[in-house]
């Protein structure tokens, strides 16, 4: 089935030339079926980018998904034009009377800073305590995972030696979760980031459960509140070219970065990078979708509220 995104986005193209299906709004509102409403509020500064990333996973169900994008309205981008953020994307207040079937909270680069001082920091949490109530399934990617781990259950990121930058093998820890059905006993996936959030510091809270890890990586992923917030550290929506792009563009700055482990053969930035990540990806988004939105959300979005409120 396909997703239903705005006319005219980007990714429609990009996602057209990979033979996946992508429907246009007014042929979708002429199927007698309810899509689900997915919530994308990207915090990502290459925007285009990461919405078609997460199109692509999407678009890549047997579901039809009809995708909302907001971006955070207390802060100005500098790398994605004004014009397609007017064109696409809602603030928060535009979307807050609403329900949603699953949201996506993404990363963002600004491990740097302490919580409290991103500038969007207040609106940021607004919408994570907005999805409790309105959002039948969350998903929290990298720093928005970290984000999320602090602001509902006080858990501190805590800074690397050296960046964590590469494609790392994981494996599943609690073998029950149906987020991981049919995953293999190593499944790889690309982490691109400066601080970590600590397994024991997880597992001292009794709400929270760790679902997968990584020796080199740490915890891959959590969930909470049965099964309706997720925290996954690492990237699996990267394209195969994303840890080049940020190697190149450390390289061309003189940062001090390394050669991305994992994902050159022989580590050689000169040949062409090696996607091991992509199957396990869409197993891990078609899982969420098809167990913790599409068979539990009611038909009726507006019971979502009452629904969330019922839950022990």
């Amino acid at each position: 089935m396909p997703i239903c995104i705005p006319d005219h986005l980007p990714a429609i193209e990009t996602l057209h030339e990979e033979n996946i299906f992508v429907m246009q709004h007014q042929r979708a509102c002429t199927q007698d079926i309810r899509p689900l409403e997915i919530l994308l509020v990207n915090l990502m500064p290459k925007k285009i980018q990461t919405e078609t990333q997460f199109s692509r996973l999407l678009g890549n169900t047997p579901l039809q998904i009809r995708l909302e994008l907001v971006a955070p309205e207390s802060h100005v981008p500098s790398n994605t034009p004004m014009e397609h953020l007017s064109a696409f994307y809602k603030r928060f207040s535009e979307i807050r009377h609403r329900n949603f079937d699953g949201c996506i909270i993404t990363g963002a680069p600004v491990e740097h800073l302490s919580f409290e001082a991103v500038d969007y920091w207040n609106e940021l949490t607004d919408i994570m305590d907005w999805t409790e109530s309105h959002v039948h399934s969350t998903f929290h990617i990298c720093w928005g995972a970290q984000a999320a781990l602090y602001h509902k259950f006080g858990i501190q990121k805590k800074p690397l030696p050296e960046k964590l930058f590469g494609v790392y093998p994981h494996t599943v820890d609690y073998k029950q979760s149906i987020l991981f059905r049919g995953f293999d006993d190593v499944f790889y996936a690309p982490h691109s980031r400066h601080t970590t959030v600590s397994r024991e510091d997880i597992e001292a809270v009794p709400e929270l459960r760790v679902l997968a890890s990584s020796e080199k990586a740490g915890v891959y992923a959590a969930y909470a509140k049965h099964h309706k917030q997720f925290f996954v550290m690492g990237h699996s929506e990267y394209d195969a070219d994303t840890l080049e792009q940020e190697y190149l563009r450390d390289v061309a700055q003189n940062k001090p970065i390394s050669v991305p482990e994992n994902y050159y053969p022989d580590d050689d930035p000169a040949k062409r990078p090696c996607v091991t990540w992509r199957a396990h990806a869409n197993l891990l988004f078609c899982n969420w979708l098809n167990y913790f939105v599409y068979q539990t959300t009611p038909y009726d979005l507006d019971l979502i509220p009452s629904q969330q409120e019922d839950e022990p």
